[in-house]
């Protein structure tokens, strides 16, 4: 596959982690463009001899870069709309607590005659820059990975791993997990026994789990 074709192929999984950062202030534009740095700078790194998958190296290295996005830009930029938004829930958070009370998301939004989307990004966008990062981690931005964003991560570096096994190999690990068929099903599907099913299977299960880990 050709350089520009698998870039291309990949630009999910930048999107998939560009989300990670919407509301944070910073366009989502400029998210996916600094995503789209990280994965050139990593096919152009990635090195095929240590046994890695792809995407297993790309991940930190395109969020590296919209890291530096928001470390380059000081403050976090917003629209005026946004700020103008931020600062009426700032206010009627402010208001609600008066009353003894924390209010969720859906209270804002109630309060403010706005949806629950808008509530949330005002929120999000109010919300310091180095709130992004835990307090220990040494100003280095690290957003939690939502568990339905980890898992969508996951499976495209799985995929991205299943790609790279030989013919016969792949087809042992889609018989047996994508179609749910019994090894000795696969055995007689692939021209093999079931102890050579079994023992092939253990073998590839063990080389993934030491790409994806």
């Amino acid at each position: 596959m050709e350089r520009d074709e698998f870039i291309a192929a990949n630009l999910p999984l930048v999107h998939k982690l560009a989300n990670r950062f919407k509301g944070r202030g910073v366009d989502y534009d400029e998210l996916f463009s600094a995503g789209s740095l990280g994965l050139v700078k990593a096919y152009d790194n990635f090195d095929q001899t240590r046994g890695l998958c792809f995407s297993t190296y790309a991940v930190p290295v395109i969020l590296g870069e919209i890291k530096r996005l928001f470390r380059d830009g000081g403050t976090v930029k917003m629209s005026r709309s946004l700020k103008e938004m931020s600062l009426k829930v700032t206010r009627a958070r402010e208001e609600m607590l008066k009353k003894g009370k924390e209010p969720t998301i859906s209270e804002l939004a109630e309060y403010l005659g706005i949806s629950s989307e808008d509530a949330a990004e005002a929120v999000q966008a109010s919300t310091p820059p180095m709130s992004l990062s835990e307090p220990e981690s040494g100003g280095e931005l690290d957003v939690p990975v939502d568990g339905a964003e980890s898992s969508i991560i996951d499976r495209l570096a799985l995929r991205q791993c299943l790609s790279k096994l030989e013919k016969n190999d792949r087809a042992l690990i889609t018989l047996r997990y994508f179609r749910n068929k019994t090894q000795t099903e696969t055995a007689q599907l692939l021209g093999m026994s079931q102890v050579q099913v079994s023992r092939k299977e253990r073998k590839i299960l063990e080389d993934l789990r030491l790409q994806l880990t």
